[in-house]
């Protein structure tokens, strides 16, 4: 029911994940059920693999999470999530509110690890397909631990949602050179290095590896990657924008953005936001769809929702989360006294 649209763009979008998913990938549908069924109504042969669950109340789209937290349980955001405690369904996925989301998740599934909130993750555009970036704005301070544990989570998750055997991971820093960054940024780049943790790890990267592709997995703290997140969002606007405005000057320009449709069509969803991020650190599997997703975005997290249960990826985290203890036990060796920490002048 949550999100800018509710069951006008839910139900078409499981109409299209029934489509091309196998029989036993079933549905619960949680919230009003007349709006439901008056969807349900234009999709034939869905009925069959969907089950209605009737809720009335809804979490609102503007309430705080503390406040939605204190009236959210019976809403269909709450039933949700329980349902997946209660192994009646693998993944809950919502386009509503995403701190009431956050906060109901943690306090119904709890932690899987030791964190203040769920990694959030986005799964940017790259040359070479997509990188997985995290976390974009659930912890702010993060310190080597949970610096190291985004890496072992982002690259489960990127194996599992994207079919990359062996990710590559890579921690996000001013510069390449191991000197360089604050002290949790190199303390968390030693673990890494040193290969306790099973990880395909290929060091720091910068800010323009991103979106180049450099690694499969981009690790950094909330802070950094909301930031980062934010400014791309903002870069691509703006890139279409001026396209936009571009090829609207002039009747011979206006003819070439009708015979360049098809492409610019392509370009504008290839720039366009992630369509879902999956909340990772809670035991079970909860994905955000952002609140205007289209019919199309809600059908992509559903799949990825699928994709994640189906694989073994919180059994890897599980596996590698064991050896972390021994992998933080020795001591980071103290920076030359001559290093100058940051970016290149």
């Amino acid at each position: 029911m949550g999100g800018d649209h509710g069951p006008s763009v839910v139900i078409p979008a499981v109409a299209r994940a029934i489509a091309v998913l196998p029989g036993s990938v079933r549905f619960l549908l949680h919230g009003d059920e007349a709006a439901i069924a008056a969807e349900l109504s234009k999709h034939g042969g869905v009925a069959g693999r969907v089950e209605v669950r009737h809720s009335d109340r809804v979490v609102g789209m503007d309430e705080k999470p503390a406040q939605a937290l204190r009236r959210s349980k019976g809403t269909s955001m709450w039933n949700a999530v329980e349902a997946v405690r209660e192994g009646q369904a693998v993944a809950a996925v919502s386009a509503g509110n995403t701190g009431a989301l956050m906060a109901i998740s943690k306090l119904i599934l709890r932690m899987a690890v030791d964190m203040e909130r769920p990694a959030l993750v986005a799964s940017m555009p790259t040359p070479r397909g997509v990188t997985t970036f995290l976390d974009v704005g659930a912890n702010i301070d993060c310190d080597a631990e949970r610096l190291v544990e985004f890496a072992i989570m982002g690259e489960a998750f990127h194996r599992a949602a994207h079919g990359v055997p062996r990710p590559t991971v890579g921690l996000l820093n001013v510069g390449s050179e191991e000197m360089k960054g604050h002290e949790e940024v190199r303390e968390a780049n030693r673990v890494l290095r040193e290969g306790k943790i099973d990880l395909d790890y290929k060091g720091f990267v910068e800010g323009d590896d991103i979106t180049r592709g450099a690694v499969d997995v981009i690790v950094t703290d909330g802070f950094t990657g909301n930031v980062a997140l934010k400014s791309m969002e903002g870069a691509a606007r703006f890139v279409t924008a001026e396209l936009r405005g571009a090829l609207s000057g002039g009747v011979f320009a206006s003819l070439g953005a009708l015979l360049a449709r098809p492409a610019l069509l392509k370009f504008r969803e290839r720039l366009s936001p992630p369509p879902t991020a999956p909340f990772l650190g809670l035991n079970g599997i909860v994905l955000k769809c952002h609140g205007g997703a289209t019919v199309r975005d809600f059908a992509v997290a559903i799949r990825v929702a699928v994709d994640l249960a189906r694989s073994n990826f919180t059994a890897e985290i599980e596996r590698n989360m064991r050896r972390l203890p021994d992998a933080l036990a020795e001591p980071m060796a103290e920076p030359a006294a001559e290093v100058v920490q940051g970016a290149d002048e």
